[in-house]
């Protein structure tokens, strides 16, 4: 699935929501496919997963009371402790209560740090090939 083909497999998941809710993930999916338009949407591990070259940027999963965002890296918290401030944060996750919006702009900064932290490994990873030759 690329992300111009919304999975089937995701709109059954959001499906098994609450109107409000499904309203609040759908703005979640959005902001995170703005961020990364080249990500393939699927499930793993039963949540929404966004891949590039076959490896996760992002996932998101919902519980009672909050939206999750999964696979970002607790760099950004600790360098930007305003933007995260009144959420609650796990090594590397961030909880969206259902109550309040989802803050769009700082899903699209956390989803692009993502990538970002993902080139820099894949070169890390070429200049150690390259040296090993």
């Amino acid at each position: 699935m690329s992300s111009t083909t919304p999975s089937p497999d995701v709109a059954r998941f959001l499906a098994q929501w609450p109107r409000p809710v499904q309203n609040q993930l759908d703005v979640l999916r959005s902001a995170i496919l703005a961020a990364a338009p080249e990500a393939v949407e699927g499930i793993s591990y039963g949540v929404p997963v966004y891949k590039l070259g076959g490896k996760p940027v992002v996932f998101f999963g919902a519980a009672a009371q909050h939206a999750t965002l999964h696979m970002v890296g607790p760099a950004f918290f600790q360098a930007h402790p305003a933007a995260v401030k009144g959420y609650k944060l796990g090594v590397g996750s961030i909880q969206f209560p259902h109550d309040k919006p989802i803050p769009v702009a700082l899903v699209m900064r956390l989803v692009k740090l993502r990538l970002a932290m993902m080139q820099d490994v894949a070169r890390d990873m070429g200049g150690r090939a390259a040296k090993k030759r």
